[in-house]
């Protein structure tokens, strides 16, 4: 699962506000507010939820890298040879 420090990473390099990045998860302002509120811990959340933020960042070209244990990150995804 993604942490709380991965998505606004990921936000960060995408230059997305909360309110856009919500708005592409397709979930409320509020929620992904939430979502982001835990840290770099995993965020307490529904899982289709947290799968929606997680698409949208995917989409979007970022590459969740890690592990909420050990070295959890986000990175550009690499064009496809």
């Amino acid at each position: 699962m993604i942490t709380s420090g991965q998505i606004k990473a990921a936000r960060a390099l995408l230059d997305l506000t909360v309110a856009d990045l919500a708005k592409l998860a397709g979930i409320g302002f509020t929620t992904m507010v939430r979502l982001e509120s835990a840290g770099n811990q995993m965020p307490a959340g529904n899982v289709k939820t947290l799968n929606s933020v997680k698409l949208a960042i995917e989409n979007a070209g970022i590459e969740f890298i890690g592990t909420p244990e050990e070295g959890a990150g986000v990175r550009w995804k690499s064009p496809k040879a």
